[in-house]
């Protein structure tokens, strides 16, 4: 070795070793175990039929939501946030698929055994590929499935509840699935209405029970606690699918079910207010549940919370939405595709991430969730989905052009003679009946009422409005305008 060589050699082998430290160090760093742990926990809670004026954070004035406002104070709100359609069942395909409601499977509430089919890419495979538990508690309702494993079919690792929309508004069931199994309750249902208690009927056994013994939201929040508990170690998925504050109004006419009305008992309010605003206690004490469940666990900087609802509020089961100004300052209420029938309250809380006190006024919207999931996970997105993340935001980095989107978000409606709506840029537009109707055209800058249709004076936007509604619809055999 020349004098020249043995001079270097130390700083050679110095490097050599460094580049062995540090591949060593950035290994440990990439590890599965760890990179495991930068995944967040992500809890879903959806309420059902919860209207966007019903929470205090969102203007209520009557009712109290104190644990949701603390939520909000504590997190952001997304003041321009749809569901994906204005009923229940459809709104959660658009949810857990990724795709609007021109090209999602189920497309309206039918007893037909259309469903979200195995092999389908939903927000539960999707994180489930990515290493996460996935659990499904309380009502899935994506059409009427022929089967009790839906849920598991499609990426759920635990499921307990309604796999049945119908059977979800029987808030007092003989009987409950957990895991494609049948679980009975302690409930009994009056005679005559035992004819909807076969589990294999369409109905899916909604009905009446005459001893209420289990409330079965007070089941979903105890088999939510406990998922969390045992999945505290490793990135999980809790869907938590609410059923209220959904009306009875099928078999029997019993209103707003509760077991209790508490503090609204001597209300001069007629009885399905007081059962209503009931709900909305319960929806608000379950939501500060979980989230007190996070803390003691001292897991919650490592978990993201979103709290929305499956579209506007219902005037159901002697429910009336102007009781409580259910839906604010929007137009419209659940069936209706104006404002007041699918923007939604929504509130995201992630401590450590999410900083505190904040608000996004962008337009986002359910399908939107399956893009954010994956990029909070680390891995792809599905390919062909509608589907802009709101990640950038839920970090501080709002985006970057307020009216700017990838993806589009549109909306269609086969009842009551059918409608369409599109969102583009500042712009809505509906048209009504789907294909035929005129177009309605708002500025959602400055009129979320919807008072000022433009289509007249903006014509220009109009055609263009018309083109998207008839670009966006994919037709499919199972869903026709009547």
């Amino acid at each position: 070795m020349q004098p020249s060589q043995i001079r270097t050699a130390p700083s050679i082998f110095g490097l050599f070793a460094f580049v062995l430290v540090w591949h060593g160090f950035a290994s440990g760093l990439a590890s599965p175990a760890v990179a495991e742990r930068r995944q967040p926990n992500i809890v879903l809670i959806l309420a059902d039929d919860l209207g966007y004026g019903d929470l205090g954070c969102f203007g209520q004035k009557t009712l109290k939501t104190p644990r949701l406002d603390a939520m909000a104070k504590q997190g952001m709100r997304f003041t321009q946030f749809y569901a994906g359609c204005t009923v229940c069942a459809p709104s959660r395909s658009v949810l857990m698929t990724g795709k609007h409601m021109g090209r999602t499977v189920v497309r309206g509430n039918s007893t037909k055994p259309i469903v979200i089919q195995p092999g389908t890419p939903t927000l539960a495979s999707v994180l489930k590929k990515a290493g996460y538990q996935t659990a499904c508690i309380g009502k899935w309702g994506i059409g009427t499935p022929d089967n009790f494993t839906n849920p598991n079919d499609v990426g759920f690792d635990h499921f307990f509840g309604y796999v049945n929309m119908w059977h979800a508004h029987n808030f007092y069931p003989e009987w409950l699935i957990r895991n494609g199994k049948v679980v009975k309750l302690k409930n009994e249902v009056a005679p005559k209405w035992k004819k909807f208690q076969d589990p294999q009927s369409p109905t899916g056994g909604r009905g009446v029970a005459n001893k209420k013994v289990e409330y079965a939201p007070d089941l979903f929040i105890d088999d939510a606690l406990r998922f969390i508990r045992e999945s505290k170690d490793k990135p999980f998925f809790l869907y938590f699918a609410m059923n209220a504050p959904h009306a009875n109004n099928e078999a029997g006419k019993a209103g707003m079910e509760v077991p209790d009305l508490g503090e609204f008992a001597h209300k001069d309010w007629p009885e399905p207010e007081k059962g209503f605003a009931a709900m909305i206690r319960n929806i608000d004490r379950d939501t500060g549940r979980i989230i007190d469940l996070l803390k003691e666990l001292k897991i919650d900087q490592k978990t993201l919370v979103i709290f929305t609802s499956d579209n506007g509020p219902h005037q159901e089961g002697g429910h009336h939405a102007d009781f409580f100004d259910s839906n604010g300052k929007l137009r419209g209420i659940k069936r209706d595709l104006t404002e007041g029938g699918i923007r939604v309250p929504t509130i995201a809380w992630w401590p450590g991430t999410i900083k505190p006190g904040g608000e996004d006024d962008a337009h986002w919207y359910f399908g939107d969730v399956m893009a954010t999931a994956a990029e909070l996970a680390g891995i792809d997105a599905p390919q062909d989905i509608d589907s802009d993340s709101f990640a950038g935001p839920l970090r501080g980095q709002p985006r970057e052009k307020r009216w700017s989107r990838k993806s589009k978000m549109y909306w269609e409606f086969y009842e009551r003679g059918s409608a369409q709506a599109v969102r583009f840029g500042k712009w809505k537009a509906i048209r009504k009946p789907m294909f035929t109707g005129d177009i309605e055209l708002y500025d959602m800058s400055n009129d979320a009422g919807e008072k000022r249709d433009y289509a007249k004076r903006r014509p220009d936007l109009a055609r263009h409005a018309k083109n998207l509604l008839d670009k966006m619809h994919e037709p499919d055999p199972n869903w026709k305008k009547r």
